[in-house]
């Protein structure tokens, strides 16, 4: 791994993707020659492109076969064959998401060369989506696979992006005369706001539309029991771009693709509709009750300093250090370790084959990623589930956190962590940090994503979202030496992932924090905007590639879940 920016760059004498899809069985040939095409009949070698995602001879290939079928024959007959074998092997275990995108990039490069030969026909489609990352919610690459996956097996999709009002979403599936709404989330606020869009729906009327539900803060049973009680239509949840395929493949059948009544503009009210967002249920956090038997600290850390700093000068290389391979590759870029595979094979081919896809980036982003912090300390006391913020007087309230606590278990709460006021004075030390990699990086995804660069578009994501958190856990590294708890530092970086270190850092929309409001009190502790990270309407941080904590020094500190 180089040590910085200037180390020359490495020549590799052969493609690492093709070397890897290569270790894949019944999946990627070892031989991407042209002779590996040879014996077979223009339609196998067309479906051959598409499940090796070779580029290479592509649009020859496309003119010969034009000479016996008509593009949408194509299409549908021969290249969307090849995409099911994907979905197939996927499905199976024997194909990874990043091969996935490559075969749908090839996909999308035929589907573009066949397009100037095609006239368009009324009802060619296989059906229509509309997809939508609900208001107040920044993250769109599980929506964005959803589009890849459906738009390259034959389905006309409209993505209309990140933070979307109701109002909007329905005005622009009636537009587009859609038949199918997709609604995505990252966050727990996301679920609500997706339970109120459908209840919208059905004092609209518009419960006849189905609706297929995706994100990581869903559950199964949420969606098909709750959710599903209460809207009036059809509702779906989706775990991945393939569920959904699958769900858009039942809804298409028959006749149930074009509903009795699709979505008109006589459907949607004139004017505004109020449409409430935003509102987590505070049944789902705010459990007070008996304090935890944690003890707080006899000797807390003195303030290193009273109020915020930057830091904005940072050596990339020195960070990428930080960043969890095993988070990266089998999180953000989803190698799943094949079938009859053991660990340790898996974890060699890891390191042989995805390591490269991993430097080369560390190389190409280097002047992408923009790293910078604020951090800073303030005296503090608990009172209940609340941690009170003083100004530097020690005696005068600035901020207040309520956190949750565990209805069982230990009932923990992350105030008990700190001491609680003497004499009206406060007597203990919390601190916050917030990092960003910039917006630069989210800008080269939109581009990648908009140009059909499917493979890298993924790869380019997880390296920011991966870079970001590295950020986060190298500047906890330099707060803990501050507070003078670096004590209990690890050798073994795995165990520096694995939170083997004196106390512990909490990010806000996480279970002991989750109230993403609470963010606006960080922009009068940090002042984020120096760093150029504000927030959006719904409290998220923005750019996307953001994170924010506060850091508990008490030894005893340890992630929980609050039930």
């Amino acid at each position: 791994m180089p040590e910085d920016s200037s180390a020359p760059e490495l020549v590799c004498s052969y493609d690492p993707l093709i070397e890897l899809m290569a270790r894949f069985e019944n999946v990627k040939v070892s031989n991407t020659s042209l002779n590996a095409f040879d014996g077979l009949s223009i339609e196998d070698k067309l479906k051959k492109h598409i499940v090796d995602g070779i580029k290479k001879s592509l649009e020859s290939r496309l003119d010969e076969a034009r000479e016996q079928y008509s593009p949408i024959d194509i299409i549908n007959g021969i290249l969307l064959d090849g995409m099911k074998t994907v979905g197939e092997l996927f499905g199976s275990g024997k194909m990874q998401l990043p091969f996935v995108l490559q075969s749908a990039e090839v996909m999308k490069a035929a589907v573009r060369h066949l397009e100037q030969f095609m006239v368009r026909e009324e009802g060619s489609e296989k059906g229509s989506i509309l997809l939508a990352t609900v208001a107040g919610d920044v993250h769109d690459i599980g929506k964005n696979l959803v589009d890849i996956i459906l738009s390259n097996n034959g389905y006309r999709v409209v993505n209309i992006g990140i933070k979307q009002p109701i109002n909007n979403i329905l005005d622009q599936a009636q537009a587009h005369r859609c038949h199918v709404i997709g609604l995505s989330g990252l966050l727990v606020k996301s679920t609500v706001i997706m339970r109120e869009n459908l209840l919208e729906m059905n004092s609209r009327g518009l419960s006849h539309i189905p609706v297929i539900l995706g994100g990581a803060a869903l559950t199964r049973s949420y969606v098909e029991q709750d959710l599903r009680a209460q809207y009036h239509g059809q509702v779906f949840y989706a775990q991945d771009a393939f569920e959904g395929l699958r769900l858009m493949g039942q809804l298409s059948e028959g006749d149930r693709v074009v509903p009795e009544k699709t979505l008109a503009a006589e459907d949607l009210p004139h004017g505004e509709r109020s449409v409430r967002t935003g509102v987590i249920d505070p049944q789902l956090f705010v459990f007070d009750g008996v304090r935890s038997e944690i003890e707080p600290m006899a000797e807390p850390p003195a303030l290193p300093f009273y109020g915020s700093k930057k830091h904005t000068k940072f050596d990339i290389f020195e960070l990428y250090k930080y960043i969890n391979p095993v988070a990266l590759f089998r999180g953000q870029w989803q190698f799943k370790r094949p079938e009859g595979m053991s660990n340790p094979e898996f974890s060699a081919w890891l390191e042989a084959d995805a390591t490269p896809i991993f430097e080369r980036l560390q190389r190409q982003l280097a002047r992408v990623l923009e790293p910078k912090v604020v951090w800073g300390y303030y005296p503090c006391a608990s009172e209940g589930n609340d941690l009170i913020i003083y100004h530097d007087d020690f005696r005068t309230e600035r901020e207040r956190f309520r956190f949750p606590r565990q209805r069982d278990e230990r009932r923990l709460c992350l105030s008990d962590f700190f001491r609680p006021l003497e004499n009206g004075r406060a007597v203990d030390t919390v601190g916050f940090h917030l990092v960003t990699v910039g917006s630069a990086v989210s800008e080269r995804e939109q581009e990648l994503f908009r140009n059909g660069d499917f493979q890298e578009y993924l790869f380019t994501h997880g390296m920011g979202v991966e870079t970001a958190e590295a950020l986060a856990e190298y500047w906890h590294r330099q707060i803990r030496h501050e507070l003078g708890i670096a004590d209990q530092e690890p050798a073994d970086r795995k165990l520096l992932f694995a939170a083997k270190y004196h106390g512990s850092r909490y990010s806000f929309g996480y279970p002991a924090c989750p109230n993403l409001d609470d963010q606006t009190k960080l922009l009068d502790l940090l002042n984020p905007a120096s760093i150029g990270v504000e927030l959006s309407e719904e409290f998220m941080l923005v750019p996307e590639q953001s994170t924010s904590a506060i850091i508990i020094h008490h030894p005893a500190a340890k992630y929980f879940n609050v039930k």
